[in-house]
């Protein structure tokens, strides 16, 4: 979440009459994230999220994650679901820019997880993965092995402006994927960036899940060594915490499961998720406005995590 496109109280107010949510009391921008303009927004009838989607996202694949969601909150999950207007719609224009009014769950974002919500976290995956079989819409991951290749080529020689020989460790890292990408693995819709602060705790419970606009057909367990590589480590990904990592893994065995072949391919799965990370990262790092209200990210902490990866003992990850 972030904020690039500013909206003014008129606007705002004149959105909201669009819906049965009362009146506007108050909006405030959120700065965490990277995507999309984002409003934690107070009516007389109770808060919600205001998005508006900014140009990463592709209008034209909001129909696909607004159905997404409807279709995890229909089978019970804690998802927020895109609000409908008067006339029925979940999909609206505010200044230039395609919005939505959100369902706001109750929850935190945890910064240093324990055990037991790691566990919560890798159980929230596994009922998604459940409830996603029945799932009949696809869209392609663009942010897969070949959209790697062409983030470490727009961001060409600046890489190592991050630092020195990050470049060529990267373009090592793509040929080995290359090569040893699981292609024959089961693939379905998966979340594919449920990272703590997109995982709203109650305690030691999931509370929700949020931010589904990476969501995309990609092989299943590669959401596994996603959330793997984000909740198991150091914030700077200094540090492997084996214990987290134990839990996670068991959360998701508990609710939906890894197969031996999916354990197997895991490690090099973890290599991709930390890649995809440190490209991503890079190349925001390298082209956020100065601007814009919004937190840049390290790209290094993910290029450590990818070296962990590397080096590590396959049985000691999962």
């Amino acid at each position: 979440m972030a904020v690039y496109t500013q909206v003014s109280t008129e606007d705002m107010a004149a959105f909201l009459n669009r819906y049965d949510c009362g009146t506007l009391l108050s909006a405030k921008g959120i700065a965490e994230g990277v995507e999309n303009s984002n409003y934690l927004v107070d009516t007389t009838t109770g808060r919600f999220i205001l998005t508006l989607y900014e140009k990463r996202v592709d209008a034209g694949d909001l129909p696909f994650f607004l159905a997404l969601t409807d279709h995890l909150a229909s089978k019970g999950l804690n998802i927020p679901r895109a609000l409908r207007d008067r006339r029925g719609e979940q999909l609206q224009q505010l200044c230039g820019r395609p919005a939505c009014l959100i369902e706001f769950l109750q929850g935190v974002s945890v910064s240093h997880p324990t055990p037991a919500q790691a566990k919560a976290a890798g159980g929230a995956l596994g009922d998604m993965h459940k409830a996603l079989g029945d799932f009949r819409m696809n869209r392609p991951n663009t942010l897969g092995l070949d959209g790697w290749h062409a983030l470490a080529d727009k961001c060409g020689d600046q890489l190592d402006q991050i630092e020195p020989g990050l470049g060529d460790r990267i373009a090592r890292e793509l040929a080995f994927l290359d090569a040893e990408w699981p292609r024959h693995l089961p693939t379905s819709v998966v979340h594919a960036d449920m990272f703590p602060d997109n995982v709203l705790m109650l305690g030691d419970s999931v509370g929700g899940v949020i931010d589904f606009y990476f969501a995309c057909t990609e092989i299943r367990a590669w959401d596994v060594a996603v959330t793997h590589s984000a909740w198991c480590f150091s914030n700077d990904g200094r540090s492997y915490r084996p214990e987290l990592g134990r839990a996670l893994i068991a959360g998701y065995d508990q609710q939906f499961g890894l197969s031996e072949m999916e354990r197997a391919a895991f490690p090099v799965l973890a290599r991709g998720s930390a890649l995809r990370f440190t490209l991503t990262r890079a190349w925001d790092w390298l082209n956020t406005p100065a601007d814009a209200l919004v937190t840049r990210k390290d790209p290094l902490a993910f290029k450590r995590r990818l070296d962990f990866y590397a080096e590590a003992d396959p049985a000691a990850l999962i």
